[in-house]
């Protein structure tokens, strides 16, 4: 009987903690809208630093679920290195955010269909529903690609091109946010 007792509130700290984890990465894609009012070296910081902090917080809510874990925490993991890249690399003026965001977009949104291939029910939807919204954004920012990088060689960084990479970036982290609240519930409702 202590046995389960202990078991259901494990069970439900830790779907507590992940829906805290979504609730952040939530809040984080807010950071996204100063991009167009950052300059170069702080839209790299802003954008590298909030890849490291919402990689964090996908890990650290990976190792809390029940079904995919791994994987899960392997997506994480992607977003952390991602967001490395940028703050590390930070005084390099060569080098491009949008080409590794894409990567970063690709990678995950492969490790985290892997992950909702493996999961069950609502947990599965929303993983699925995570990874595709990410290959669909590193898709789109790809055909952005080709025409900002014209416009930016000619007339340098514009507010609509970083803006619309602004609403790329967000609109990753909102998915992935909402994806971890969904999650945090399918745990919740497995616990009791």
């Amino acid at each position: 009987m202590a046995e389960t007792v202990e078991s259901g509130r494990s069970g439900r700290a830790s779907f507590r903690l992940i829906a805290a984890c979504g609730a952040f990465i939530l809040i984080l894609s807010a950071a996204s809208a100063l991009l167009p009012a950052l300059g170069r070296d702080s839209g790299i910081v802003v954008v590298g630093s909030t890849l490291l902090l919402a990689g964090l917080a996908e890990a650290l809510a990976g190792t809390l679920r029940q079904e995919g874990k791994g994987l899960a925490v392997l997506g994480g993991v992607v977003t952390i290195l991602a967001g490395l890249l940028l703050v590390l690399n930070r005084d390099r003026v060569s080098l491009p955010i949008a080409p590794i965001v894409t990567v970063w977009l690709i990678a995950r949104s492969f490790v985290i269909l892997m992950a909702g291939l493996r999961s069950t029910g609502s947990v599965r939807s929303w993983t699925l529903f995570s990874a595709a919204m990410d290959f669909v954004l590193a898709v789109l920012l790809l055909m952005h690609l080709s025409i900002s990088a014209l416009v930016v060689a000619l007339f340098g960084p514009t507010p609509p091109v970083v803006a619309g990479f602004a609403w790329i970036f967000a609109l990753s982290f909102v998915v992935t946010g909402a994806m971890l609240l969904a999650v945090a519930r399918c745990e919740a409702q497995s616990t009791d």
